[in-house]
């Protein structure tokens, strides 16, 4: 479950909560709604053909009809995919209306656009870039992580912010429904840029969770000329030498040969290859709430800076 960060969520976190519940248990419930202009849930059942969402509350259907259905359908700069993916989900909408159907059952009329307007003036608006804020991955694509920072508004974290150790593709980091931590990169144009390696610690940080002498395990990113890059940490990888039977994306124990701050560098032998490991699908975050200002990943040793400012 996301962290309470504002009365704002990414969508499917409301559903299944008593107070969603009680506010759509009924007609009275929905009507009460209207008045107070609460964000509620419900699933979504159907886009029909001219992309207006069918909710059911159970007792009662929903519409919420195309131009209502997400900020920017009005002027093209949402696309409809993002309303025709919204099938057999939860989707978030303030209740506007009651209405008669073409077939003359009562229907309620609903607006997802209005709680995402809602959720932009009074949360993500205010934000600034460092904030440390809570996302919900929802799809992944070769060049990054889409992730809805609330109300189904979306943001895109780029493959080479996700971590400091490089991956080929955002699901060998990330999942579909995960919930994540991230940090304001940008916020122009009513978009919002968000970043993700900051959070996962420094190279001191995680370099402290491993010791000259120790096997641990650890997965294969990448094999160059000079040798195997084998991943540590998300924010961490050492390189072995070269051998022969190794690809990418093999496990590995690897023993470590020695630990070198001044120049970032964990030397590594590889004892032992796997095409399966154990590894934890959450984060470890080192910082996860308030602001930051600006990151430096680089060992005081070192004379590489790497350095994010915000």
């Amino acid at each position: 479950m996301i962290d309470k960060m504002s009365e704002f969520y990414p969508e499917g976190e409301l559903i299944n909560t008593e107070d969603n519940r009680k506010a759509t248990l009924n007609e009275q419930r929905l009507e009460e709604c209207i008045l107070s202009g609460k964000i509620v849930e419900a699933p979504c059942i159907v886009c029909d053909s001219s992309h207006n969402l069918i909710v059911d509350f159970g007792f009662i259907k929903g519409i919420i009809p195309r131009i209502e259905g997400a900020i920017g359908i009005d002027d093209g700069s949402t696309r409809d995919i993002a309303l025709i993916s919204r099938v057999n989900k939860a989707v978030c909408f303030k209740i506007t209306a009651f209405a008669n159907n073409e077939y003359g059952k009562k229907t309620a009329i609903l607006s997802r656009r209005k709680a995402q307007q809602e959720c932009y003036e009074k949360y993500i608006s205010k934000l600034a870039p460092g904030d440390i804020i809570d996302a919900k991955v929802t799809h992944l694509e070769q060049f990054g992580s889409f992730v809805d920072v609330g109300c189904g508004i979306p943001s895109l974290i780029p493959i080479d912010s996700i971590s400091v150790s490089r991956i080929n593709h955002p699901s060998n980091r990330m999942s579909v429904g995960q919930h994540i931590k991230a940090v304001v990169k940008s916020l122009e144009s009513g978009k919002i840029s968000l970043s993700h390696k900051e959070l996962l610690g420094t190279w001191k940080e995680n370099a402290a969770n491993f010791n000259v002498g120790e096997t641990v395990t650890g997965y294969i990113r990448s094999i160059e000329d000079y040798g195997i890059f084998v991943e540590l940490t998300p924010n961490l990888a050492g390189l072995a030498e070269l051998r022969d039977n190794i690809h990418i994306n093999q496990y590995a124990s690897v023993f470590i040969k020695a630990i070198i701050p001044e120049k970032m560098k964990i030397k590594l032998v590889i004892v032992d290859t796997f095409e399966k490991g154990y590894s934890s699908p959450d984060f470890k975050y080192y910082i996860d709430s308030g602001h930051i200002d600006s990151w430096v990943y680089s060992a005081e040793e070192s004379d590489k800076i790497i350095k994010t400012v915000f």
